[in-house]
Parts: structure tokens; sequence; C-alpha cells
């Protein structure tokens, strides 16, 4: 309209010109390009400590040096490679086999035990306590006693990521069962399907997408807890890494690490939710 100011035609132009889609992933854009200038700008200002707040640049030296072959010292004719006498890269698959590991039987038993509790009220009533007392239990707070039982190598740490997974699973799967329409089941009832038929056709199916949804917060939760596996013997390990290069005051690989795993965060988040629509094609269609 001519009285639209110049600005707000622009901004509708725009909207109608450009895919939802690619604007989103500009508008993401922007905010990374603002964010880091912001942190260039304090840096450059010197108006924190370099010691609490690095310059991107520092960060980005600190991520190549551990990931390349390296001097021990200005001077100092010998090489290391990478951090600890491992790439980075390496750090980095070493959490990623045990949160697969950990992880991996959650996914596996933590649907079995949903639908059982949400098929039957008594198991539910057994099960449910101790479910909802693991599920508050913070993973520091059993961490010892895992190294207690299993030692410090990767099995203490494959528990803990199982037990901080499980809950959140198979919590997610009793919800989704028991949110079944029962319009739903006494149809297929009425149409003469035996009590298997309507748990695989129609109760399996309708609370699926609940199960890859609680699928999708354990290995966000089982992620975040990585840094906790990772606190003793934790090498390779980028949890460890990160912590070790804390404890070393190395902020700019400590960042370097925190954003590693951050950027894993969100990829494995969007991988589960890739295949959460191949699986479950009919979610918020039925």
């Amino acid at each position: 309209m001519a009285g639209e100011p110049p600005l707000l035609r622009v901004k509708n132009a725009v909207e109608q010109s450009v895919p939802d889609v690619v604007r989103s992933w500009l508008v993401r854009l922007i905010a990374l390009v603002v964010f880091i200038a912001v942190w260039l700008l304090i840096a450059g200002l010197h108006l924190v400590d370099e010691k609490f707040l690095p310059s991107p640049n520092a960060v980005w030296d600190a991520a190549v040096r551990a990931s390349t072959w390296h001097q021990v010292a200005p001077g100092v004719p010998r090489e290391v490679l990478g951090e600890q006498n491992y790439f980075l890269w390496e750090h980095l698959v070493a959490s990623l086999q045990r949160i697969f590991a950990g992880v991996g039987v959650a996914i596996v038993l933590g649907p079995i035990v949903g639908f059982a509790m949400g098929m039957s009220k008594t198991f539910n009533t057994v099960t449910e306590p101790y479910l909802n007392f693991l599920r508050a239990l913070p993973p520091l707070g059993y961490i010892g006693l895992l190294i207690v039982w299993f030692g410090i190598g990767d099995t203490s740490k494959v528990w803990l990521l199982f037990l901080a997974a499980f809950p959140a699973i198979a919590i997610s799967t009793v919800s989704g069962v028991q949110g079944v329409s029962r319009d739903q089941i006494n149809a297929a009832r009425a149409l003469g399907a035996n009590r298997l038929q309507v748990l695989t056709g129609v109760v399996v199916p309708a609370s699926l997408p609940e199960a890859i949804n609680g699928i999708r917060i354990a290995v966000g939760f089982a992620w975040t807890t990585v840094v906790a596996a990772e606190l003793n013997n934790g090498i390779p390990g980028i949890g460890g890494l990160a912590y070790l290069a804390g404890q070393q005051l190395n902020t700019p690989l400590t960042i370097a690490c925190i954003v590693v795993i951050g950027i894993t965060a969100l990829l494995l988040d969007a991988l589960i939710k890739w295949i959460g629509v191949l699986l479950v094609p009919w979610k918020g269609k039925v």
C-alpha cells in the first residue's frame, strides 16, 4: 500500500518472495553473525579478562591445535598430536561410542517397559515409583556408586548414560500408550481384532510418536551427561577433554569443546527428528 513506510514495504516484499525455510535460516545466520560480532567486540576492547572469555580467534586456534600435529612449545622441535595424544575428532568419536552404547540399550528396553506399563495397571503401579525415583536423580548423584561397582572404565560410563536416558523413553512411551483413544480401541475390537492385533495395529502406531519424542529427549539429556560420565578416566572423550582443559585453565580449548558438544547435540537432534518423520509420517495427520 502507498501509505506503508518503506521499511515495512521491504519487509513484506521479502516475506512474500523468500520461502519460510530460507527465511528461518537467514534469521539464524544473522543472529549468529551478531553474536560473534559482539563477542569479538568484547574481546577486542578487553572488557572481560581473556582467562574468562578468550576471543573467537583464540578458540579457533585451540580447536585447530587440538586437531593437528603441533610443537610441544615454541622453539621445541618435538611434535605431539592433538590434545592428550588424541585428535579432537577422536575425542568426539569416543564420546559418541559411549552414547550409542548406553542410549542404544535404553532405546531397546525403554519402549518395551513403557508399553508394558501402559498396558498393565498392576505392572505400572509396581514400576512407576522406581522409574520416577530414577528420573529424579541427578547423574552426579550415582556416578560414584557406578565407579565402585564397575570401575573407572567405559562400563560405568555406559551405565550412567543408560540410566540417564532410560526413564525419559519409558515415561514418554507410557504417556503415549495411555493417550490412545478408547474409541479407536473399541472400534478395532468391534471389527473383530484380538488383543495382539489391537496392540500392533492401534496402540503401537498411536503411541510411537510419543516414544520417539522420548528418545529425542533422552538422547539430549544423555549427551548433556557426557561430561559427568567422563569426569574420571574420560580420555579420550570430548567431555573429559573439556573438564581437563578447565582444570588447566585452558579456557579457549574448553570453549572449543563446548562448541563441539553443542553442535553435535544439534545434529543428533536433527537426525532423530528426521528419523521420526520417516517412521511416523502419520503424526499430526490423524
